[in-house]
């Protein structure tokens, strides 16, 4: 008979399809009553988060039922398609041919590799060290000079951004927690709920009160009332499902704040990026909100420091 701890994952998957039926019904109701033409932006904008919240949990339920190796390849196609879109916004020329097959068909599969296979020591410090220290070697023997560092920094950054942080999110399944085994799925959830849930009340808070822009050269939409009032609301709701991980309340307060903070770090800094590059979105795969890594970018940041936290204080690894 199943245990109610090895439950949860199920419970959990089935409260956030639940959520997503009633976020559904809500934005259409608000569609036909306030934006039967498509004229209200923010409810345009709502119902496109709730169509890509419908698939990212579609994917990632595909993904928790194939186990370890499915969840692993699931955000390795992703990183593909996050350092594809980056990359394609970076300076490079013939001399970084290799250099950037390296990135997509040497650096990436390993990456991921070491997570499937939870050899830590190498993951930790494979893109950060080898990687940043050896790739510019590629492009140095072709002999071009021409805006050497700004290629090579950017490529570094790209895997960074697209390979090393978001390889962090399966290597959660990995880590072994007295108390917690066979749920560390529910870590995942936890963590992609938290960030994007606080990304949508940072925009609702900042629709309803937000008065004060934050970086309004980088992010117009983005303000200090929004940030707080999404941040406390997110946070709150975070801690109210610590019996579903293995934080008390106030370390689940303390990690959801954490996440919060990121997850908004994070989206500043891509947009940032995307300013410097004259975009609107790195991408265009998904109808309403361009690419993975504009859906991606605030998970990306929070996702090592919610591993290398939770590793380092309830982990035996």
């Amino acid at each position: 008979m199943t245990s109610p701890r090895r439950r949860r994952p199920v419970w959990l998957l089935a409260g956030v399809g639940t959520i997503l039926v009633l976020a559904s019904v809500i934005g259409e109701i608000l569609r036909v009553r306030l934006s039967p033409a498509g004229q209200n932006p923010v409810i345009e904008n709502l119902n496109a988060r709730i169509n890509a919240w419908w698939v990212m949990v579609i994917l990632l339920a595909i993904a928790f039922i194939a186990g370890k190796p499915g969840v692993v390849l699931l955000f390795a196609l992703s990183s593909f398609a996050a350092l594809r879109e980056f990359l394609t916004l970076t300076t490079h020329n013939r001399a970084d041919h290799w250099s950037l097959v390296a990135c997509f068909f040497v650096v990436l599969p390993l990456q991921f590799y070491f997570v499937l296979t939870d050899w830590y020591g190498m993951y930790a410090v494979f893109v950060p060290v080898y990687v940043f220290l050896l790739l510019p070697v590629l492009s140095a023997l072709r002999g071009s000079t021409k805006d050497f560092l700004v290629r090579v920094s950017e490529t570094q950054w790209a895997l960074m951004i697209c390979v090393y942080c978001v390889s962090h999110v399966p290597a959660l399944l990995y880590l072994q927690i007295p108390g917690f085994e066979g749920r560390n799925v529910i870590l995942i959830a936890y963590l992609i709920f938290v960030v994007q849930l606080s990304d949508v009340l940072q925009y609702v808070w900042g629709k309803l009160i937000g008065r004060t822009k934050v970086a309004p050269n980088l992010s117009p939409s983005k303000t200090w009332e929004g940030l707080v009032g999404g941040a406390l609301s997110a946070t709150a709701i975070g801690t109210a499902l610590y019996w579903m991980t293995p934080f008390s309340p106030w370390q689940a307060a303390g990690l959801c704040l954490t996440l919060t903070m990121m997850g908004f770090f994070g989206g500043l800094v891509m947009s940032a990026i995307k300013r410097d590059r004259g975009v609107k979105d790195w991408g265009h795969l998904i109808a309403g909100h361009g690419g993975f890594i504009d859906r991606l970018d605030s998970v990306i940041f929070a996702a090592p420091i919610f591993f290398h936290v939770t590793r380092y204080y309830w982990s035996l690894t």
